[in-house]
């Protein structure tokens, strides 16, 4: 492994090979996929002559592993490394496939914390740079922010995409992707999957919802461009996603097939323009979505696997010539029409460039070799997809920088300034529903004793407190006497019973709800509480719909999700330490009438 602190490549071979007598910051630059300067291109092009069959399949794969270390895993990760590709490490992992790129998960045991991680990724670049051709690999994860993060404290965490949406500012969402970049690419992860382009129209969707910066296809247009610039400008690939569009489903496609039922004209004006901006922008990659669109292919395959989609309308209507990233092949929505062993192969026939994740690397891996052996595809073909690969590695310095560095790392992930930022930019996004009498801003004088009671999902990032205990604390910190009681997502009669009782001698009950519906036990809960005639007020921690699901609340407060910077966010604003500053990205629709708008788009109060 190399010294923790170069940022060189480990060979001058490996050097030469892409950036000759030029400067290693040439290949930085974006700059023939019209972003790349012809020299360059040439050197790549050469390195694609120079591999294997098998080493130019393996590029097209982005795959999970187990474990902290690149070369010495715990036990328990190894076994399952074994057990899935037949290797026990990481660098073992990279000899035998040749895989291109490495996703962290943190249930894979990738990220511990950020020095571990660091090391991680220089271990995987030294496995990659010592093989018979040497290419870096391109590291990459989920660090959407808000609901989905991959990496945790001590990281920034940062507002999620409908939290920024509400504040409005595409200032503050490119300085979020800044933030966020620069502490990925310390880390040695130099590809996000992010930002979500889908424009969420359905309040029922259950997989997309508050991912989005929401319903408006111009706004949610405009800060995908804000965070493009923002995490490229930082040196790290944005992928925008799920092309052709996720905003409007009511399925999961982790575990079923939606199908969009939009009409061309429909997907033109409502899907379309984040994807057109994304491009406009520079994007490095897109991801496909597992869903079908009969108005864009009626042939009823999901997108992932669709040549009408992904070559017909985002490669030669929209003329896209990036890097199509295909979400996971471990998701059921793709896997519902074909076995895995297929779903590579068409995906590759369709126009994707990166396999992600398959459940079965070993099998999707020969699958694709055999395909072009037999002559399903081509060897052109594939060549046209690695070129693109590493077109994205050059852009990102990947070729003259793959290396981290313990003092990047020390100084970037986490830094103070970071951490004082995002909770800025959180304050600018808490939307204000309700006040009614004017209870809200609370006073420690006057409203000191609260109680904190409602829904604890588990962090997206196993590392911010249960959403209770983080009002409860963040109130505290304020002055506030704060008790504490979790009733859960679906709070049982006694549990309910059990914050009726302690509702009594409280000024104020503060209710955080999870998604509510018709059917929720968390509607019951906060009517109980209401009846009390204890002020109530509500925060939402997740999807803003759930005022339209509760009445006799004194106040509601929107918080877009259950992170400690956006809670803590709302609790500030809850004492009148910031101005609710946010406004609605999506709107609120009657529980009862969906015909019937009860806070439209841009409906926030202040206090003033």
């Amino acid at each position: 492994m190399p010294h923790p602190t170069r940022r060189t490549l480990l060979t001058a071979a490996a050097a030469a090979a892409v950036t000759g007598a030029a400067a290693p910051a040439a290949l930085a630059s974006p700059a023939t996929d019209a972003r790349t300067d012809a020299r360059t291109e040439e050197r790549l092009r050469r390195i694609v002559r120079r591999m294997s069959l098998e080493e130019k399949v393996g590029q097209l794969f982005v795959t999970r592993v187990y474990g902290h270390s690149a070369t010495s895993p715990d036990q328990a990760d190894a076994d399952a490394n074994l057990r899935e590709f037949g290797v026990r490490t990481a660098a073992e992992l990279v000899e035998r496939y040749h895989v291109g790129g490495i996703i962290y998960f943190s249930w894979a045991h990738n990220t511990r914390d950020p020095h571990q991680i660091a090391g991680l990724s220089d271990g995987i670049q030294a496995a990659a740079l010592a093989s018979r051709t040497p290419v870096p690999v391109l590291i990459s994860t989920d660090q959407e922010h808000g609901i989905v993060c991959r990496v945790g404290r001590p990281a920034t965490l940062l507002p999620g995409a409908m939290a920024l949406g509400a504040g409005g500012s595409p200032a503050d969402t490119r300085k979020a992707a800044r933030i966020a970049g620069a502490e990925l690419a310390a880390l040695g992860i130099r590809q996000n999957y992010a930002p979500v382009a889908d424009v969420n129209v359905n309040p029922a969707n259950p997989v997309i919802g508050i991912r989005s910066f929401g319903s408006d296809p111009g706004a949610v247009s405009e800060l995908v461009t804000a965070q493009i610039r923002g995490y490229q400008g930082a040196g790290v690939a944005a992928t925008a996603k799920h092309f052709p569009g996720h905003g409007d489903t009511a399925v999961d496609s982790h575990y079923g097939l939606p199908v969009i039922t939009h009409t061309r004209e429909q997907w033109a004006e409502l899907d379309a323009p984040p994807f057109r901006a994304a491009i406009a922008a520079g994007i490095d990659a897109i991801m496909t979505a597992h869903l079908v669109v009969p108005a864009l292919d009626p042939s009823e395959d999901p997108a992932t696997l669709s040549r009408p989609i992904l070559t017909g309308v985002l490669r030669e209507q929209l003329g896209y010539d990036g890097v199509v990233v295909t979400d996971a092949l471990d998701m059921q929505g793709v896997r519902t029409k074909y076995g895995d062993d297929r779903v590579p192969v068409l995906a590759l026939k369709a126009g994707v460039d990166q396999l992600l994740n398959p459940p079965k690397l070993d099998l999707a891996w020969n699958a694709v070799l055999g395909a072009v052996r037999g002559g399903e595809l081509t060897e052109e073909r594939i060549d046209e997809s690695v070129l693109r690969i590493l077109r994205l590695k050059a852009r990102r310095g990947l070729f003259s920088a793959p290396y981290t560095s313990r003092e990047e790392v020390a100084g970037t992930v986490g830094a103070a300034r970071h951490l004082a930022e995002a909770d800025r930019i959180a304050e600018r996004t808490t939307t204000l529903l309700v006040d009614e009498g004017g209870l809200l801003p609370l006073s420690p004088v006057s409203h000191g004793r609260v109680l904190v009671v409602g829904a604890d999902p588990v962090s997206p990032s196993g590392t911010t407190g249960p959403p209770t205990a983080t009002l409860g604390g963040a109130l505290r910190e304020l002055g506030f006497t704060a008790t504490v009681l979790s009733t859960g997502i679906s709070p049982t009669a006694a549990r309910i019973d059990e914050a009726v009782a302690a509702a009594e001698g409280q000024d104020v009950v503060v209710v955080g709800t999870y998604n509510l519906s018709a059917a929720s036990p968390q509607r019951t809960l906060v009517a109980r509480l209401v009846a009390t005639g204890v002020p109530v007020v509500t925060v939402a921690i997740r999807n803003p719909y759930d005022v339209a699901h509760v009445t006799g609340q004194r106040a509601t407060l929107a918080a877009y999700s259950w992170t400690d910077v956006e809670l803590r966010a709302a609790v500030r604003v809850m004492a009148g330490l910031a101005e609710p500053r946010g406004r609605l990205p999506v709107p609120v629709r009657s529980a009862e009438d969906p015909s019937v708008t009860l806070y439209p788009v841009g409906y926030g109060l202040s206090y003033a």
